[in-house]
């Protein structure tokens, strides 16, 4: 099974956000070990010590490149086939600290707007959801 670690800059507060998080959360159990990992605003710095040199890492940012699901998938599905763990990096208000992009391994693009970070944090339980489900051919990406 997967081991994926979400790590995010920012505490959520909101209930809708921590609601959102919790169903994808279960959702994803099925399919993946995920841990969250809460990283303190201004504390930046601290990302690269929750990383392992194991994980294959993919930092969401705005220069990154963006991804249909499908394409999504495919990289999941091939992560999870070399056995590497998945280190998921979202950051703050003023976005992810350049030496956490200098480690990834992949820059995603979830796209060119502007969102705020503790929502980028469900849509992107949310797109690894999906992605389990399309490798697993269910009608959910449909």
């Amino acid at each position: 099974m997967l081991h994926v670690n979400l790590i995010c800059v920012g505490k959520l507060k909101e209930p809708f956000f921590i609601a959102a998080c919790k169903e994808y959360e279960k959702r994803l159990s099925a399919f993946c070990k995920l841990q969250v990992i809460e990283i303190p605003e201004g504390k930046e710095s601290q990302i690269l010590s929750k990383i392992s040199s194991r994980d294959y890492v993919v930092a969401l940012c705005i220069e990154g490149k963006p991804l249909d699901s499908p394409a999504l998938a495919k990289g999941l599905g091939s992560i999870q086939h070399k056995g590497s763990a998945l280190a998921l990096l979202i950051g703050g208000s003023e976005g992810l600290p350049d030496e956490a992009k200098a480690r990834a391994d992949f820059k995603l693009s979830m796209s060119p707007m502007t969102f705020p970070h503790h929502l980028a944090r469900v849509m992107a339980l949310e797109q690894l959801y999906r992605g389990f489900m399309i490798l697993g051919g269910s009608a959910y990406h449909k």
